[in-house]
């Protein structure tokens, strides 16, 4: 992606650094060329030319992009899973595709990892929005999943042949399972998404605590991927599957649901990040019956969020670490709403408003390994900033509402917000 040439000035406006240290107010932040070059208290600003751009934050906040750590683009807000697949063409779903991405960066998100794509295309997004052919979030591909055979992403019979066309490569024994993660790696990812355990929306086979893969299968694919550098996460919800993840050796772990003693142990040890991806459970809830979620799916949704927000807050407690993002692209759970989840967490979950925001940049930027260049307002990092008209700290609601963005910058470009309409 390009960035901004000479300098800019953001003022009158309270810093959210991201580094989970005290909010700055008064602060101001100075950007050459796209980065950084300064974030702090204006008295200590360093000087600048008299010809730099200067925008008035207005007395709000300032803090870093916000990066959605589980993003499926492909996704397109459908009311059942087998949609996914036979619903639209590929050439529909890419298009589907790119307007999510415009959505996301519009919400503030400035990056994003893909939990999860059909038919390759968040590789080809990834390269889209690099070479700035479409707008969107600086995105980490990890193109179709891997799933045991009969496993939750299995829902299409034979018949329609469609299994290694569609979201996901079904696997059965390990050898399958590395054939699966080369075949990713000719396609170009940089994160395997697997499938260890099952889910509330699938009661009958493949519920919550059901295992769907085994652990030969998740060691051959991290064995596999590490060998090519790519890294490997999974949908953990049951114990036994997060246990079996680490003792793999994952990099993340999706959802972390059921976390007894061991297993935060075993998190801690390796300190490999969890992203719980939870308001979708409370979107199932609260809206499911109207599109026609049965009330058994419900009641295993209930038991999931319970047990994922105690989970969340004992990883955190006990220092390790959370990223932010859900499972947007539902007909419950539409893009476009993807800061719900921050507020979740502090209203829900109960953790601080200041966590969260870390857990939504700086922790974002860590999944993603490229904490030496985004996730926080620091020196030499690129500008990658949002800034909202009001008090996040006080009301982190108020990122849900993206007609309260002054600007949202990428590499020091203003993407979106109100300063870029008003360019338009």
């Amino acid at each position: 992606m390009k960035t901004a040439t000479g300098c800019t000035v953001i003022s009158n406006g309270t810093a959210v650094i991201g580094t989970g240290a005290a909010p700055i107010k008064d602060a101001t932040i100075v950007i050459r060329d796209g980065k950084i070059a300064y974030a702090g208290p204006v008295a200590q600003a360093p000087e600048v030319e008299p010809d730099a751009t200067v925008i008035d934050a207005r007395g709000g906040t300032i803090l870093p992009g916000l990066i959605e750590a589980h993003f499926h683009p492909t996704y397109f807000n459908v009311e059942a899973l087998e949609d996914l697949d036979i619903k639209y063409p590929v050439e529909y779903v890419t298009l589907l595709a790119a307007s999510n991405a415009k959505l996301a960066l519009e919400c503030g998100y400035t990056s994003a990892r893909s939990g999860g794509s059909l038919f390759n295309i968040d590789v080809w997004l990834k390269k889209a929005l690099e070479c700035d052919l479409v707008p969107g979030p600086r995105l980490a591909a990890s193109g179709r999943e891997i799933c045991g055979v009969g496993g939750l992403m299995d829902w299409n019979p034979d018949y329609r042949k469609i299994g290694m066309d569609g979201l996901v490569l079904l696997v059965n024994g390990p050898d399958e399972a590395r054939a699966a993660v080369r075949k990713l790696v000719k396609d170009g990812v940089e994160w395997v998404k697997t499938y260890p355990t099952g889910d509330a929306a699938s009661p009958d086979v493949n519920d919550h605590h059901t295992l769907c893969m085994t652990f030969e299968e998740m060691h051959a694919v991290v064995a596999t991927a590490h060998n090519h550098g790519l890294k490997v996460t999974g949908h953990c919800r049951a114990t036994e599957g997060i246990k079996n993840a680490l003792r793999a050796g994952y990099d993340t772990l999706e959802h972390g649901t059921f976390v007894d003693d061991e297993a935060l142990e075993m998190i801690l040890e390796r300190n490999t990040p969890v992203v719980p991806a939870l308001y979708f459970e409370l979107a199932s809830i609260e809206r499911g019956p109207e599109f026609g979620l049965s009330q058994r799916v419900i009641d295993g949704h209930q038991e999931t969020l319970e047990g994922g927000a105690e989970s969340a807050r004992r990883i955190l407690r006990a220092g390790g670490r959370l990223g932010m993002g859900g499972d947007y692209g539902f007909g419950w759970n539409p893009h476009g709403q993807y800061a719900r989840e921050l507020s979740f967490f502090v209203n829900y979950v109960g953790l601080t408003p200041l966590e969260v925001l870390t857990c939504a940049t700086k922790t974002g930027a860590e999944i993603l390994g490229r904490e030496h260049e985004l996730g926080t307002l620091e020196a030499g990092k690129l500008a990658d900033v949002l800034i909202v008209d009001g008090d996040v700290i006080g009301n982190i609601s108020l990122l849900e509402d993206r007609k309260r963005f002054i600007a949202v910058m990428q590499g020091g470009i203003i993407k979106a917000g109100e300063l870029f309409r008003s360019q338009a």
